[in-house]
């Protein structure tokens, strides 16, 4: 038997492409297993960063029997019903923000109306998988994770689902810091996780070795989802000159890419050295020069884009999909 995790990185708008991805192996279980089963019955844990986060929460959300509620399709369509209205910016927020130089440059407000009405008074301690969501505290200066096993033990770690969502998804210069509190009215101003876990696969390894005692790669079957990457150069000649306000933006791009890309590297050579690699599955693609990977460009022709993107990811990875779900079958605990 194996330990299954389930891992999804951040990118904002770009959660269009893992939720394709999601509707994809939806229908490879229930193909395989019956139309009675659901993504969350062939995992044991569950993480995710940012907009990986949401999608990773939205899984887990119990529905009236105790089950997952909603559907791949209905969790990637946060993204494409509702995507435009949540990076809206008014004209008076882009001259007040700089468009993000002076102050966040998105109000939160329709954000936390979409997670409100997924995931209501749901809390973390509700979900009905072991979950792990990435977040950092600024005041303390250490990185936060939700844990849904803690949650369940101790009522200082539980929070409400929707809180969890909005703090991991809090992406400087886009949105406010969250300012959460705990059950027992703790306080946390938190911040996206994707400062330093874009990526958090390898969080979620750790989590399984040192919460779920597993010893490691031998015990474990992984599927990260990437949120398409950004190949945008930056030549030499035009960033030697920049200051701090032009490398804003390239900063967030490079080391969001950069952390995914290193965290890939190191599951690959675990799971290499340990002669399992089919147990590690990566599904990521480079955005291409037609579609913006701007995490907020939500207009109706890029989210139609983001879906071309993704859908051709699902069926460029349908075989190693039906593979996978096959292992997830043989190593159900």
């Amino acid at each position: 038997m194996s330990f299954r995790i389930l891992s999804i990185d951040g990118g904002g708008i770009r959660g269009v492409i893992p939720g394709k991805v999601l509707m994809q192996l939806e229908k490879e279980i229930k193909s395989q297993y019956g139309d009675n089963k659901n993504i969350t019955d062939y995992f044991d844990l569950v993480a995710g960063t940012s907009t990986g986060g949401i999608l990773a929460i939205g899984l887990c959300i119990p529905g009236l029997n105790g089950k997952q509620k909603f559907n791949a399709k209905e969790l990637t369509d946060i993204y494409v019903e509702r995507g435009d209205d949540i990076f809206d910016i008014s004209v008076w927020k882009s001259i007040i923000s700089a468009r993000g130089l002076n102050d966040e440059k998105y109000d939160a407000e329709e954000l936390e109306d979409a997670l409100n009405d997924y995931f209501g008074d749901a809390l973390l301690s509700d979900l009905t998988k072991p979950c792990l969501i990435s977040s950092y505290d600024i005041k303390r200066r250490r990185a936060h994770f939700f844990r849904q096993t803690a949650a369940v033990k101790h009522d200082k770690d539980n929070f409400y689902a929707r809180e969890v969502a909005r703090a991991t998804s809090a992406a400087p210069t886009y949105f406010e810091t969250a300012k959460i509190k705990s059950m027992t009215n703790i306080s946390y101003p938190l911040v996206d996780g994707g400062l330093f876990a874009n990526n958090p696969t390898m969080c979620a390894y750790a989590e399984a070795r040192n919460i779920h005692e597993i010893s490691g790669s031998n015990d474990m079957t992984i599927l990260s989802l990437g949120t398409g990457e950004s190949k945008e150069s930056y030549p030499y000649s035009e960033v030697k000159d920049w200051g701090a306000t032009s490398w804003v933006k390239p900063v967030i791009d490079i080391m969001s890419t950069a952390v995914s890309e290193t965290t890939n590297f190191h599951l690959e050579q675990i799971f290499s050295s340990s002669g399992r690699s089919e147990h590690y599955q990566r599904i990521q693609k480079t955005i291409p020069t037609w579609c913006s990977a701007e995490m907020d460009d939500a207009s109706p022709g890029n989210i139609r884009a983001l879906q071309e993107v993704g859908e051709e990811l699902a069926a460029e990875s349908q075989d190693r999909l039906k593979d996978f779900v096959a292992l997830l079958g043989e190593n159900s605990q």
